[in-house]
């Protein structure tokens, strides 16, 4: 052939349909596919020879070409191809074909990840959770054993975080779909041998081997799996996943023998010894758990004592053993003084319904009272007084609530030097401390403060006494003094004044003088006219 290229072919396939003549038009574009082959395979001639079909109303053959064209040309190479039988499917396709080119375009775009970093593992696990909703278990098989085989490169736990779920999810997708238990076993002892134990192991994989194997009803291998774990690298998560394995099948005897290895393993664990402690209180067994709490508090290191202490307590006074009870609180106040221990001791003298409860409690707070006079936290001995002033307002008389009242200190505000890191001074700053009338009674010091501190308070009240008296004699003379002011001024008005108002003032004057005197003469005449009157009656 002179020019074989693509558009070629091309041209010469539109020429036949032009002219009517489909199957030659057909003929040629399968002429074209054959003779590029898979290695000069082109995307372009399928789009043409996809199309030449659609417009016969061949879809199946599109649908055929389509498929047969994107299995073998490379995925990067595909795009104009995967958009093109995406548009005829949801032109002419049902959903079944609309969701196989969106499946197929989503697998390549996740080959693309897994190829590009083989080791992002959320990509493999995208990729193997579209393969599960489409794809058959062969195929899901493949993938996940492709996704496996990338091991971390580096045995550190943080990097095998995630990759060991490739396995957790393989296990769980063989035994939940595939129902294969043979397969599932195998994919977890596999797992199992992969991971390095002597630097990290996952307690999750070993408890779900061990769950899987109770599934299958083979209890042996169960136990068998899980103590392994135990004798190659213990972990707390083992021993509890295997302790509460064994409480759920009732046997409580090995629950005891892994209880002991458990503490072997982590002595100054707090919540092993009180569980096992309450496994046999359970039981009915108290001697065993009495002597489980002995054991316990006689540890040199525990990482939560406060817990054990409480737990220990609360066993006690569940058995109403409550001298032993008492004997835990002197104990335990030999080894700490702090307050609440104080008021957890004082409240369980006031729980105990006997005759004795009030002395004995109050008894309490003196003992505690004295035994934090010499503590720091000044803080500690004020909830303390507050604690058993609350208990006399409650239970107490007039003369026990005053008594209590009179050991409340006194707040005050006091100024210390602030210290940098660097050793220089950082100046001043406020806080309260607070003065006990014990401490005060003891403290000649504080006494002079005090003296110091009146008469300063009184020197101010009778510097303020002065003022005031003061401000009054100047407000006594100020009102003796007449007002001088108003004068010259009513003098200027009159000075201000028209000399044609003065005149016109003059004139009215005058004629109220006429009016007053014409008035005066009428009244005169009046009366002599009445006394004539009278006197001519007579």
């Amino acid at each position: 052939m002179v020019h074989p290229e693509v558009k070629n072919w091309i041209k010469y396939a539109n020429f036949e349909d032009k002219h009517g003549y489909i199957a030659r038009g057909r003929k040629v574009f399968e002429r074209g596919v054959e003779f590029f082959g898979e290695d000069h395979i082109s995307e372009n001639l399928y789009v043409a020879f996809a199309r030449f079909e659609e417009k016969q109303k061949e879809f199946e053959r599109v649908r055929v070409i389509y498929k047969y064209a994107l299995d073998r040309i490379p995925k990067q190479q595909a795009q104009e191809l995967f958009k093109n039988y995406t548009v005829f499917e949801k032109r002419f396709g049902d959903r079944r074909g609309i969701e196989d080119v969106i499946v197929s375009k989503r697998r390549f775009q996740y080959e693309e990840e897994v190829k590009a970093n083989p080791h992002n593992y959320d990509a493999w696990f995208d990729y193997l959770r579209l393969v599960e909703s489409d794809a058959d278990a062969e195929t899901v098989r493949e993938v996940y054993e492709r996704a496996i085989a990338n091991t971390p490169p580096i045995q550190e736990k943080r990097h095998w975080r995630r990759y060991i779920y490739l396995w957790i999810n393989y296990a769980l997708y063989e035994e939940l779909e595939v129902k294969d238990p043979e397969k599932t076993r195998q994919v977890y002892q596999a797992c199992l041998e992969l991971m390095p134990h002597k630097k990290f192991t996952f307690a999750k994989i070993w408890l779900l081997y061990g769950r899987f194997e109770i599934r299958q009803k083979n209890l042996q291998n169960a136990r068998r799996g899980l103590g392994t774990a135990i004798g190659k690298c213990p972990k707390n998560k083992l021993f509890k996943g295997y302790i509460e394995l064994e409480l759920q099948l009732r046997e409580f005897d090995r629950c005891r023998k892994l209880y002991e290895k458990y503490l072997e393993f982590s002595p100054e664990n707090c919540t092993t010894w009180i569980k096992f402690a309450e496994l046999e209180a359970i039981l009915g067994d108290t001697d065993r758990a009495r002597a489980i709490f002995e054991l316990a508090i006689g540890q040199p290191r525990l990482d939560m004592p406060e817990v054990l202490w409480k737990s220990y307590i609360d066993f006690e006074i569940e058995q109403e053993e409550y001298d032993n009870t008492r004997g835990l609180y002197k104990r335990l106040l030999q080894r700490t003084q702090h307050v609440k221990v104080w008021i957890s001791y004082c409240q369980f003298e006031l729980s105990i319904d006997t005759d004795e409860r009030l002395q004995r409690c109050r008894q309490v707070y003196e003992e505690a009272n004295k035994g934090l006079q010499s503590c720091e936290e000044k803080e500690e001995r004020l909830m303390l007084l507050e604690s058993w002033r609350d208990f006399e307002e409650e239970v107490g008389t007039f003369t026990n609530q005053e008594r209590v009242r009179k050991l409340l200190p006194e707040k005050v505000k006091k100024r210390r030097k602030i210290t940098a890191e660097d050793g220089s001074d950082a100046g001043w700053e406020e806080y309260y401390d607070y003065i006990f009338p014990e401490d005060a009674a003891n403290q000649p010091n504080l006494k002079l403060l005090a003296m110091a501190k009146m008469w300063k308070k009184q020197q101010q009240v009778e510097e303020e006494e002065e003022e005031e008296e003061e401000e009054e004699e100047d407000d006594e003379e100020e009102q003796k003094v007449p007002p001088r002011a108003e004068e010259p001024q009513e003098n200027s008005e009159a000075e201000e004044q028209d000399p044609a108002d003065t005149k016109q003032k003059e004139i009215d004057d005058r004629d109220d003088v006429d009016e007053s005197s014409s008035s005066s003469s009428s009244e005169s005449e009046d009366q002599t006219e009445q006394t004539k009157t009278d006197a001519d009656r007579d």
